[in-house]
C-alpha cells in the first residue's frame, strides 16, 4: 500500500510538473498510413492548449512526414528506397507542419517548426545551439513541433526512430516528463495483439532488466515499436526525466496525466540527473568503435566513477581516431558506456591490458593515463 500511494504521488508531481515532451506515433498521427489523422490532431492541440494555460511547456516530437508523403502521392505503401523515402519525407512534411500549425491556432497558440538531424545532436556547439533555440521558443510561449530531417538525413545518420529524438530532445531541454502516445495501452508483459495473457505494466524502474524481455518490435509506419520507447524512455532519464508509455486514443489523455491520474506505463529512474556534458554524450547515437571491458573495469566504472585505463580493455573493434565516441561493452557483449577516447584504435590494440606507466614504452609517447577520461565518459543502460 505504501508503495501505491508513493507511486499515485509521483503521478501527481509529474502532472504538475513544468516541461513536457510529448511524442505521437506515425499509427497515431496517419491513420496507420491513409493520410494525417487532422481531427486526432486537432484533438491533441485543444488538449495541449489546456496544459499551457497551466504554465506548462510543451515539446512535441510529432511522426508522420513519410506516411503523409506517401498518401498523397498514391502510393500503397511505404518504400524501402532511400531516394524515395526522402522525395515522401519532403512532401509530407509541408502537410504535417501546416497541420500541427492550423490545430494550434484554432486554439489560440503558436507553433515552430524545428527538423534536427543526427549531427546536430552529436556535435556540441550545434548541441547547444539548439538548446537555446528551444529554450527561447519555450520562453516565447511558442510550441516546438519536431521531426528528424529525413529529407536530407542518410540511413547510416539517423536517428533511426522518433522515439528515440523524443529522449534525446527531454535530454537537450531536460525535461521533466516525457510523454510518448500509441496505439497500445502502454507497456505489456507480452503483445496483446497476439496474447490474450498481456497485461499493463503500470510502473516500473526504467533500468530493470525484467523489462527489455516485455518490448516488443514496430508495425509497418512505425520504425519504433516498445523497444525503442524503452531505450528512449532510458535515455530520457539521464537528464532525471520519467517517461509515461500511453494510448493517443485514450480520450482526453493528456489532460488526465496533467491531473495526475493513472494512465499508460509510468518508468521512473532512481539515478540521479547526469550532467549536461554527460547527458549530449550518451545521446550520440553513432559510435565510431567499439572496446570490450573485463570485469574489473566494468566494476571500476560502475561502482566507483573511475576512467578506463588501458589494463582494463579486452578487444578493440572498429577504426576510430583520437577524439571520437567509443562504446564500452561488458563481457557479455552489453553496451554498458561510451566515451571520447583519447587513443586511435591502432594504438588501444598495442596498449591493451597494459597499466598505464607501459604506455610510453609502447608508443614511444604518452598522452594521457586514461584512455577515456571519467569526465568524458557516461555509464548506464543503452
Amino acid at each position: 500500500m505504501m508503495i501505491k500511494q508513493v507511486l499515485a504521488k509521483e503521478r501527481k508531481t509529474l502532472g504538475k510538473s513544468r516541461r513536457w515532451v510529448i511524442k505521437i506515433g506515425s499509427a497515431l498521427a496517419t491513420n496507420n498510413g491513409l493520410g494525417l489523422n487532422s481531427d486526432k490532431i486537432k484533438d491533441w492541440a485543444s488538449q495541449i492548449s489546456e496544459l499551457l494555460k497551466a504554465n506548462r511547456q510543451i515539446v512535441i516530437v510529432a511522426s508522420g512526414s513519410v506516411a503523409e508523403g506517401v498518401s498523397r502521392l498514391g502510393w500503397g505503401s511505404r518504400p524501402h528506397a532511400l531516394n524515395k523515402l526522402q522525395a515522401a519525407a519532403a512532401i509530407g512534411q509541408i502537410g504535417l507542419a501546416r497541420t500541427w500549425s492550423e490545430a494550434f491556432e484554432a486554439v489560440g497558440c503558436r507553433a515552430s517548426q524545428v527538423l534536427l538531424t543526427h549531427d546536430d545532436l552529436a556535435d556540441r556547439k550545434r548541441y547547444l545551439n539548439a538548446r537555446t533555440t528551444m529554450l527561447t521558443l519555450l520562453d516565447l510561449s511558442v510550441i516546438p513541433v519536431i521531426n528528424e530531417n529525413d529529407t536530407v538525413v542518410t540511413t547510416e545518420l539517423s536517428l533511426g526512430d522518433n522515439d528515440t529524438l523524443a529522449g534525446l530532445v527531454s535530454n537537450l531541454i531536460e525535461a521533466d516528463l516525457m510523454v510518448i502516445l500509441t496505439d497500445q495501452e502502454g507497456l505489456m508483459t507480452a503483445d496483446p495483439r497476439s496474447s490474450d495473457d498481456a497485461v499493463l505494466i503500470q510502473e516500473a524502474d526504467v533500468d530493470s532488466d525484467r523489462l527489455d524481455s516485455f518490448a516488443q518490435g514496430g508495425g509497418e509506419w512505425g520504425r519504433g515499436g516498445m523497444i525503442t520507447k524503452l531505450r528512449a524512455a532510458r535515455l530520457a532519464s539521464r537528464s532525471a526525466t520519467s517517461t509515461i508509455i500511453v494510448s493517443g486514443s485514450e480520450e482526453r489523455v493528456l489532460n488526465k496525466i496533467g491531473a495526475g491520474e493513472s494512465c499508460g506505463t509510468l518508468l521512473y529512474s532512481s539515478q540521479e540527473k547526469l550532467a549536461s556534458r554527460k547527458q549530449w554524450l550518451g545521446g550520440i547515437v553513432l559510435a565510431k568503435g567499439r572496446i570490450t571491458l573485463d570485469r574489473g573495469a566494468c566494476a571500476a566504472l560502475r561502482q566507483q566513477g573511475s576512467s578506463l585505463l588501458a589494463v582494463g580493455i579486452e578487444d578493440v573493434v572498429g577504426n576510430f581516431e583520437r577524439g571520437d565516441l567509443v562504446a564500452l561493452d561488458n563481457q557479455e557483449g552489453r553496451e554498458m558506456g561510451r566515451g571520447i577516447i583519447n587513443y586511435s584504435s591502432k594504438e588501444c590494440v598495442l596498449i591493451k591490458g597494459k597499466v598505464s606507466l607501459e604506455i610510453e614504452s609502447i608508443l614511444g609517447y604518452s598522452r594521457e593515463p586514461e584512455v577515456i577520461h571519467r569526465d568524458n565518459l557516461v555509464v548506464g543502460s543503452f
